[in-house]
């Protein structure tokens, strides 16, 4: 027993010194070590807790690195909705926690205008930056964007977006800004959604693709009215000049530059079809996803 008994207040003596040396190094109090050890948390500590952790989640896995402030405010008050939980936790007090934990949004690069000098023939503006919907397949917007990848050089991604949903409903990937690129785009969307022939706008800018007689024939089979921007207007095609500045902060620029033309076209792939469409909320969309909108629409 006696051996036992100097043992424990050899290992309490050696626990102690160790304690001594910590603090010193720290430059605290025994006390003030003793009282942190001993604390018991309180239900407020607890719950800032529990908050933490939803919020680095809904970052994280929710969001995948996108989401600001008010986006995680608005799923974590859908999940605490879901549990019946009473708490009351405000953009201000997210945005709070977020700068304790580091979490910052990748944030969008503002964009300049640069006027051309070359002359262009100004097309009839149909949309007149009217953005507002009342059903899907009323206005598509369509645009082209470039990706720059180290093999291939760059690359150019064509989409067309539905205004009422949001949705991405028809791209193509190519190596080459060509007429083909914008009538493959124009095939995808056509091939996944139904309209009324002559009741359709779709609106893009005034790139030599979408002036092209090729086109403008494409256009006319399905009885597609075509609206373009005014020259040197971006703000005329905000919804997909929009959706291809949210791409390239979110995923592109993220990635730094992509090694190959395969490698860019998967991640666009994955960013499109699993992320933007299905899983990132939209606030001009009451918070929903795109996939959510199209869904609500029709179920109405």
């Amino acid at each position: 027993m006696k051996s036992i008994y100097a043992f424990i207040c050899a290992e309490s003596a050696a626990g102690h010194h160790r304690v001594t040396i910590l603090c010193r190094t720290l430059k605290v109090s025994r006390a003030s070590y003793y009282r942190w050890k001993d604390h018991e948390p309180t239900a407020r500590e607890v719950e800032r807790a529990d908050l933490k952790k939803r919020i680095i989640r809904i970052f994280h896995e929710e969001g995948e690195g996108t989401y600001g402030a008010i986006r995680v405010h608005r799923k974590l008050k859908e999940e605490l909705d879901c549990l019946e939980d009473e708490r009351i936790c405000s953009v201000k007090r997210v945005q709070k926690i977020m700068r304790e934990l580091g979490l910052v949004s990748c944030h969008r690069k503002k964009w300049k205008p640069t006027p051309s000098q070359n002359r262009v023939e100004e097309r009839p503006n149909l949309l007149a930056q009217d953005f507002t919907t009342t059903n899907l397949n009323q206005k598509w917007v369509t645009d082209i964007t470039y990706i720059e990848t180290k093999k291939d050089g760059w690359c150019y991604l064509s989409t067309i977006l539905d205004l009422h949903s949001r949705k991405i409903i028809g791209y193509s990937f190519g190596k080459n800004m060509d007429t083909e690129l914008i009538i493959d785009t124009l095939k995808d969307a056509v091939l996944n959604r139904k309209f009324t022939p002559g009741e359709l706008i779709l609106h893009s800018d005034l790139g030599s693709q979408y002036t092209s007689k090729r086109y403008e024939a494409a256009l006319e089979s399905l009885e597609i009215n075509h609206s373009f921007s005014k020259k040197g207007c971006p703000y005329d095609n905000a919804g997909i000049e929009s959706f291809h500045a949210t791409i390239k902060k979110e995923r592109i620029y993220q990635r730094s530059t992509y090694r190959s033309f395969e490698e860019a076209q998967r991640d666009v792939f994955d960013y499109i079809h699993r992320f933007y469409n299905r899983k990132r909320i939209h606030s001009s969309i009451f918070y929903l996803t795109p996939v959510q909108m199209e869904e609500r629409t029709l179920a109405s």
